[in-house]
């Protein structure tokens, strides 16, 4: 889920869809062509997985500036682009908020040794046999209970991924556990945004499209968990024999209480009371610093550049640990990687990335191509099956080209609506084709800005998860299945001009 603080405030749900009738379908095509040639030689042949340390966000610029040359060749002013730039960047900005403070949040929690405390506890109550399975429950639960995958990964997220190398499991592994039970919840919660969203768009009212996403979400998270215990029963973790060592290395670097879950706990709690996700991540890293000042006064003082706490060493070390690079080190080589952040200025990447994204999709947006390839799919299709797939085609599409989670659900459910009403099937299962495609599979897109935050947050490419986020790219499948063999398809009762 790309949060922002209030859906509402941006009214994404009456946003323009730019139809521009000079353009051609091959015309709209250039710029997504170009862009997945220069990115994939820039991936797999240049850069690897710096990739994203620049050349990949300089590529989403490029790729914007031929879509602007096909734009000025179709009698799109230069001015329409750059505001529907601006406004695809604006509609980012409480998104790019949340990514700062999350940084600052990863900080304040390493040095007051609450993520520390949470690796602590997990590797001794976490089997390693059992671990995949956990991580997709756990955040599950938290999701749904906040109806936020952002939050999920910024919080219990991360904590899991430091046991995970603690332990020596593979990070890709549990990145893709913990994003298969991110977007379970963020799929499904009344809390979520996207929930809300996909059903205002087809037409249906929220409990309804929740009671008909069940059909096909519960056999894919079943699934997803059954692999995940296949998997965790061939796992041979590296990390297995060092464990005591490992947490006699923590117990003798931090001071570890089970009171610092209070802050998490607190976290969630007013995530769950519908606190706006940027002030409770603001309450939860003040609250870090806090608990840091209080448990951790020399690790605060030494990152301070001083061997006593007093209130500048202090300052200081809050500060630093909020805003750059920071690390705590340890008698334990393999934990001193783990127990490293890089505050604000360790987002700034991933902000960057972002942004780019938006230049493009927004100059995509302005000279008519998104609504000239969603058309154009729409156009190839004309059995029952065929607007489903079209749908979902439209929503990965839209993922990779328009780089918004939320793009890829208000554009093809505009486009779609009428399709569905049509051929006599009931809005539901537009909402529900809208989630399990548009939502779900933003994540695998390195440059969505779904994609790029939860890469930045967990630290984890998504190249090196997206096998293994196996909830995220079975769901389109799961949504084919279903329409293939007409397994709870609803229609309408009363079918207005049905061509069914």
């Amino acid at each position: 889920m790309q949060e922002n603080d209030n859906l509402s405030e941006i009214k994404i749900e009456d946003q323009k869809i730019i139809d521009n009738k000079e353009l051609s379908i091959w015309e709209a095509l250039i710029p997504v062509i170009a862009l997945v040639i220069m990115l994939f030689f820039n991936v797999f042949y240049a850069f690897g997985d710096d990739a994203l340390s620049g050349s990949n966000q300089f590529i989403l610029l490029l790729g914007g500036a031929i879509a602007a040359i096909v734009g000025v060749f179709n009698k799109v002013s230069y001015k329409t682009m750059v505001e529907e730039v601006a406004e695809n960047v604006k509609s980012t900005a409480g998104a790019l908020l949340i990514l700062l403070m999350v940084g600052s949040l990863a900080g304040s929690w390493l040095i007051s040794g609450i993520i520390p405390t949470m690796i602590y506890y997990g590797l001794q109550v976490l089997n390693p046999t059992i671990f995949l399975a956990s991580c997709v429950i756990i955040c599950s639960i938290i999701s749904v209970a906040t109806g936020s995958s952002w939050t999920t990964s910024a919080t219990v997220g991360i904590a899991l991924i430091g046991i995970a190398e603690a332990l020596g499991i593979s990070l890709g592994m549990t990145a893709g556990a913990i994003l298969s039970g991110a977007y379970f919840g963020d799929k499904l919660s009344p809390l979520s945004d996207t929930t809300n969203l996909a059903p205002a768009m087809a037409g249906t009212d929220l409990f309804t499209h929740i009671k008909y996403m069940l059909y096909t979400t519960i056999p894919t998270i079943s699934v997803t968990l059954i692999v995940f215990i296949i998997i965790g029963l061939g796992l041979e973790p590296t990390g297995i024999a060092d464990t005591d060592s490992i947490l006699t290395s923590i117990d003798a670097s931090f001071n570890i209480s089970p009171w610092l879950f209070i802050v998490p706990v607190l976290v969630i709690v007013m995530i769950v009371r519908k606190t706006p996700p940027l002030i409770a991540l603001l309450a939860g890293t003040l609250l870090g610093a806090l608990a840091a000042l209080i448990f951790q006064p020399g690790i605060v003082a030494s990152i301070g550049g001083s061997e006593d706490l007093n209130f500048i060493s202090g300052y200081k070390g809050i500060m630093n640990a909020l805003t750059v690079d920071t690390a705590v080190a340890t008698d334990n080589e393999a934990l001193n990687d783990l127990f490293s952040a890089g505050g604000m200025s360790g987002m700034l990447g991933t902000i960057w990335l972002i942004i780019c994204a938006m230049v493009f999709g927004g100059v995509m947006d302005a000279i008519g191509a998104l609504a000239r390839i969603s058309k154009a799919l729409l156009s190839l299709f004309h059995t029952t099956f065929g607007l489903f797939a079209s749908t979902v085609v439209s929503c990965l599409a839209l993922n990779v080209t328009a780089s918004d989670q939320y793009l890829a659900i208000v554009v093809p459910g505009k486009m779609y609506a009428k399709a569905f009403k049509d051929k006599g099937l009931a809005p539901e299962n537009l909402s529900r084709t809208l989630e399990d495609s548009g939502t779900v599979t933003s994540v695998l897109v390195p440059w969505n800005t779904c994609g790029a935050y939860h890469s930045g947050v967990l630290g984890v490419p998504v190249v090196d998860y997206f096998f293994f986020a196996i909830f995220n790219w079975l769901s389109p499948f799961v949504t084919l299945l279903f329409a293939a063999f007409k397994i709870k398809i609803k229609m309408l009762r009363n079918p207005e001009n049905s061509n069914n």
